[in-house]
């Protein structure tokens, strides 16, 4: 799966494409959130932790974990809020 993620704040924008393999979209929400709602959940999630302007252009869910060991564990409670 592909989406394309515009984030506003302000006057500014960025744009990100991010990419999720129905494999890991169900691992990270065990069906319970549509894919929209587990992308949703990962940019706030992401966004805590740096500005919009450091999120990458285009990347694979998967990475997350890679710069925030801590993404899947705490990505349930971004999706129950």
């Amino acid at each position: 799966m592909t989406f394309d993620v515009t984030i506003r704040e302000g006057k500014s924008e960025s744009r990100h494409r991010v990419t999720m393999a129905q494999a890991v979209f169900e691992k990270l929400t065990g069906g319970a959130h549509t894919p929209e709602e587990c992308i949703d959940a990962a940019f706030r999630f992401l966004l805590d932790r740096e500005p919009k302007e450091s999120i990458l252009g285009r990347f694979d869910v998967t990475i997350i974990s890679r710069y925030f060991p801590e993404f899947e564990q705490e990505l349930a409670g971004y999706l129950d809020s």
